[in-house]
């Protein structure tokens, strides 16, 4: 398993295909609600892509908001998942969020993943609200 930053229009692309696979195809988020203005090579943020098996098959961002690194968009390909692979990607979202001077991190986990998010070191920090028609959680985590 290996992920690298996403540094070329290439990459990026690979990217939205499996964004679009696993949150529009699978999920039923509408196609203009997943991509947004920070999905390009020079907006402040950082996307990655994780590897199994030199394929890519995960993808994940971190935007810089306020005081926090806010983890985005995570997501791995159905065949991938159970590999372990999530974590990789949380991981190094989070390495990448510390390189830039942010000592805590947020995201918004979907309900079903809230205890993967705990077993890193996350901890709920709202009530259950509606995002894209799936039910999330706001989540954070100090280093």
């Amino acid at each position: 398993m290996k992920s690298k930053k996403i540094m070329t229009e290439e990459d990026l692309s690979i990217a939205f295909e499996i964004r679009k696979e696993v949150f529009v195809k699978e999920q039923g988020v509408p196609l203009s609600e997943e991509f947004d203005e920070f999905d390009t090579l020079d907006a402040p943020c950082k996307h990655i892509l994780v590897y199994y098996n030199e394929q890519p098959v995960g993808t994940g961002r971190v935007r810089f908001v306020d005081s926090y690194g806010k983890l985005e968009r995570i997501c791995i390909l159905e065949p991938y998942r159970k590999y372990g692979l999530g974590k990789v990607i949380v991981k190094v979202l989070e390495e990448i969020a510390e390189e830039n001077g942010v000592d805590k991190v947020k995201l918004h986990g979907q309900t079903h993943a809230e205890g993967f998010y705990h077993k890193l070191g996350y901890e709920t920090a709202s009530d259950v609200f509606m995002e894209d028609g799936i039910p999330h959680v706001l989540m954070t985590k100090k280093f």
